[in-house]
Parts: structure tokens; sequence; C-alpha cells
């Protein structure tokens, strides 16, 4: 090749490749799938209960935590039934790293932001007051932290990439958990 030639192949040579932003629909960024955070949850306090079981109250106050856990149990199953319910009629995907076509606000979300990742919660609060297993209360509570950092703060920075004012409007008015 002629020097000519090797000059210009060096000017034409396309610059090096700079990170992009996510094409607009998708949701890069989000944990694969949010609830795995809350399976591994459930492992690690099985697991640990398993090997270090903490102390756990006895009657009357084991009576009333089993009773407080079936009232999560509870309030966890009509949040996901509602949220479910509300996310079909508004044609909206459930699995949390679709793209939502609408701003769902009707239902459990015109009270928290994030009904299935609470319903989540309550699940491991609800089964460790049930059983009596104490791990599963810091585990909870570690769970939502992580589901907060890892994926809901990379999701509503999306929704108010794509939503805007709307979203934000709504950010305003409606609570994260409860």
């Amino acid at each position: 090749m002629s020097d000519a030639r090797k000059k210009h192949a060096k000017q034409a040579a396309p610059a090096p490749a700079t990170p992009q932003p996510a094409p607009a629909g998708t949701k890069a960024g989000v944990v694969p799938w949010p609830p795995l955070i809350y399976l591994a949850a459930i492992a690690v306090s099985v697991i640990l209960h398993a090997v270090y079981p903490l102390p756990w109250l006895g009657p009357p106050m084991s009576d009333i935590l089993v009773a407080v856990g079936w009232l999560a149990l509870l309030a966890m199953a009509a949040l996901y039934f509602t949220a479910f319910r509300a996310m079909t009629r508004a044609k909206t995907p459930i699995n949390p790293n679709t793209p939502p076509e609408h701003l769902v606000t009707e239902g459990p979300f015109g009270v928290t932001r994030n009904p299935i990742y609470l319903a989540n919660t309550l699940l491991l609060i609800g089964v460790g007051l049930v059983f009596g297993i104490t791990w599963f209360l810091p585990l909870a509570l570690l769970a939502a932290f992580a589901t907060k950092k890892m994926a809901i703060d990379k999701e509503e920075r999306w929704l108010a990439e794509k939503f805007g004012k709307r979203y934000r409007d709504y950010a305003k008015r409606v609570r994260r958990w409860i």
C-alpha cells in the first residue's frame, strides 16, 4: 500500500467507540429480575436459621406476632392481586424489565409507587413472623434496601425520562413505599 493510501486509511478510521445511552424503550441497568433479591433473602434466611437460629419470643407475644404475620401475608396477597390487575387493565407488562407503555397510577399504585416490591417485603416479614424465623426480619429490610438501590432508583429515573412531568407529579403525590 502506498504512503498516500496508508495516510488516507488512518484518517478514515472510525473513532473509538464510546458508550451510548440505552435505546429508548429499554431499561438498561436494572437488576435482571428484581424478585431475585427477595428469593436470595429467603434462601439466606432459611440457611442462617438452620445454621444459627436466633431466639424467638414465647407466648403470648409469639401468638400476637403470628397473627401480625398472617395480616402481612394477607396484605401481600391483596397487593399482588390488585397491582397485577391494575397493570393488566392498563395493558402494561408486569415484568419489571419490560418497558411499560402506560404510567399506572390506579389501584395500589395510587398509594405506593412500588406495590409489588412492597408485597415482596411483606412476604418475607409475614413468613418470618408466622414461622418464628427471626432472620427473615432483618433480611426483609436488607432486601428492600437492595431493591431500592439496584432496581427502584434506576426504574424511577427511566420512568421520569419516559413519562416526564406526568411521572414527576405522580412521584410527588405518591410515596415510594408507604
